[in-house]
């Protein structure tokens, strides 16, 4: 917005009243630039906000919930929500038919995000040469997990060799618990390890 004499971008707000459609929001401004001193009107509308679908992933289940937001905003994968599920990180976003990185939210038919509220449940396996002990564990959301850590689980030390997060699969550097799905470790013979998960084993599952 520019004065429309002198186009200076430096004025005061002298009086604002707000009007309302069935679908906008209108905001009429009385401004003053502060470099001429001329006194001109602005008004600036803006759509509605509307509910949207949002998909939050809680610990393995699915939870649908929809939020009010204005269709004019922008939204983008890790952008934080507060839903009436707690807050959330968005994952994914969905536009007719297909997932984007970010957009607008009016053309959004569906966001997915993941609860920041709770601890991160992951999987972690143990290759057992034909057979696999598999768990599922709950860490805190920053804890880190690296290809090569020798850790504990219950009976087992194992090295790590994969870690698969929710976009790929690193098989060398380190993940977040955040955002991985699965650990992958083979045992090894040693007595040492770099820490013990035992204690945040939820379950212990099928093989997988």
């Amino acid at each position: 917005m520019e004065c429309p004499i002198c186009g200076s971008d430096d004025f005061d707000v002298i009086n604002s009243k707000q009007k309302s459609s069935k679908k906008k929001i209108m905001e009429e401004y009385l401004l003053k630039c502060v470099d001429c001193g001329y006194v001109f009107k602005n008004v600036v509308s803006s759509k509605k906000p509307q509910l949207y679908r949002v998909i939050i992933s809680k610990q393995g289940e699915s939870i649908k919930t929809f939020i009010e937001l204005s269709p004019n905003d922008e939204l983008a994968v890790g952008d934080s929500l507060l839903t009436d599920e707690g807050h959330v990180e968005i994952t994914s976003i969905e536009i007719k038919n297909k997932r984007v990185k970010k957009a607008l939210v009016e053309d959004i038919v569906t966001i997915w995000a993941n609860s920041v509220e709770i601890p991160a449940r992951i999987g972690f396996s143990v290759d057992l040469h034909g057979e696999v002990d598999s768990y599922k564990l709950d860490l805190d959301r920053d804890f880190q997990i690296s290809t090569e850590d020798i850790v504990k689980i219950d009976k087992h030390i194992v090295r790590i060799h994969v870690i698969k997060t929710q976009e790929r699969k690193i098989t060398s550097g380190f993940a977040r618990a955040e955002v991985i799905k699965r650990v992958y470790g083979k045992p090894v013979k040693f007595n040492n390890f770099d820490y013990d998960l035992t204690k945040y084993i939820v379950k212990k599952t099928l093989s997988e």
